[in-house]
């Protein structure tokens, strides 16, 4: 009996998921002894590191895996920390063995990169994007977002992740914070106390967006969202240059200035060899109490940047248009991304539409050599 009960009461412990790595802690060898003496088992775990940010919650759920197999009424755990050799066999077989600091998001990868841009600040792309990962990650897929507005940089406080918060360092692995199950990295992760501005130059800002895609590990991911910033500078270029085969979302608002702009963003990333799958008209007329609209930034942007970007290309869709939403801005100032806080909201019903539109569609995989060969070659 006792046997039988250190057995399950095993299993219940290594099926508990590290929050960080996202996998159960029995597979990344975390799990030391079990024992069970009567209705008391004595659990003994490591952690990845000293000072674990996820070391209480690890260790509660620990518990409670435990205490939920039957006969067992008392449970103590002990926590420890991985041995150096243990930690570089853990991050060995992360990587799976793929170099440490090489790009895992090339043209080979089955991981799909939407690129979201506007051109033009202030049309609320960093809004639509945090949503639209929290939508995406509400379907079931793997989801990273990195923050590449580094000079404007907002993901974070979007997505309610606490000032202060940092990757978590496995020797020279970091791993991303995590909001709403979307896995996310941002500059304003690395500033000190006191620190708000980042006052960079061409060769910093592509050395930062290469760190993001080569140190961070995220995983496989079915998709990565980058926020870009706005313009057509250094980042639009360096991202051009890493990611040539990556998709393209551009945001604009129904207003003529912003849509003028918009197409140009769209241009350049045609350019660098990106597919632009869909433009999205953000801040669109809303309903008033008595049921008409009014369209504040006027209206026909979104399908003037459509029809733009069509010509003599593939078409380019009029994804979706998001109604000026004061639930869609509040979620963003505390952290509560609408799709979750108000998903009836009509700002949130659209961008759950996005969502489903971008997961459905999927990507095309016409020219890319797959992990995988015929049988007999």
């Amino acid at each position: 009996m006792t046997a039988a009960s250190s057995a399950r009461v095993r299993a219940a412990v290594a099926a508990v998921v590290d929050p960080e790595l996202r996998r159960p802690i029995g597979d990344l060898d975390m799990v030391r002894e079990v024992e069970v003496d009567g209705a008391l088992a004595r659990v003994s775990i490591v952690l990845t590191i000293v000072g674990c940010p996820a070391a209480q919650r690890i260790e509660r759920e620990v518990t409670e895996a435990a205490a939920s197999v039957p006969g067992i009424g008392e449970v103590a755990v002990d926590v420890g920390v991985m041995t150096p050799e243990e930690r570089r066999a853990l991050t060995e077989r992360l990587r799976a063995g793929r170099p440490a600091r090489q790009m895992p998001f090339g043209a080979d990868s089955l991981t799909r990169v939407i690129l979201v841009s506007s051109g033009k600040g202030g049309v609320g792309k960093s809004t639509v994007t945090a949503n639209l990962a929290v939508a995406l990650a509400g379907r079931g897929l793997r989801v990273g977002l990195v923050d590449a507005d580094v000079h404007g940089f907002s993901i974070p406080g979007l997505l309610g992740i606490a000032p202060g918060t940092q990757p978590t360092r496995i020797d020279d692995l970091m791993l991303p914070p995590v909001a709403h199950d979307v896995k996310t990295i941002s500059i304003g992760m690395f500033l000190r106390e006191g620190e708000d501005v980042v006052a960079w130059r061409g060769p910093m800002l592509h050395r930062t967006i290469t760190q993001f895609l080569t140190d961070v590990f995220f995983g496989d991911l079915d998709v990565l969202l980058i926020d870009m910033p706005p313009g057509t500078g250094d980042i639009a270029i360096s991202i051009g240059q890493i990611l040539p085969h990556a998709e393209v979302l551009v945001v604009t608002t129904p207003q003529q200035a912003a849509s003028e702009v918009a197409i140009r963003s769209g241009l350049v990333a045609r350019r660098t060899g990106q597919r632009v799958i869909g433009v999205v008209e953000n801040m669109a007329a809303f309903a008033l109490p008595d049921g008409s609209l009014l369209d504040l930034f006027g209206s026909g942007g979104g399908a003037e940047v459509a029809a733009a970007l069509s010509k003599d290309a593939d078409e380019v869709p009029l994804l979706v248009s998001i109604p000026l939403s004061a639930a869609l801005r509040a979620g963003g100032d505390s952290g509560a991304p609408v799709v979750v806080g108000e998903p009836d909201d009509d700002a949130a019903r659209a961008i759950s539409a996005l969502a489903e539109t971008i997961a459905t569609r999927g990507r095309g995989l016409s020219g890319r050599s797959l992990p995988f060969s015929a049988p007999g070659r």
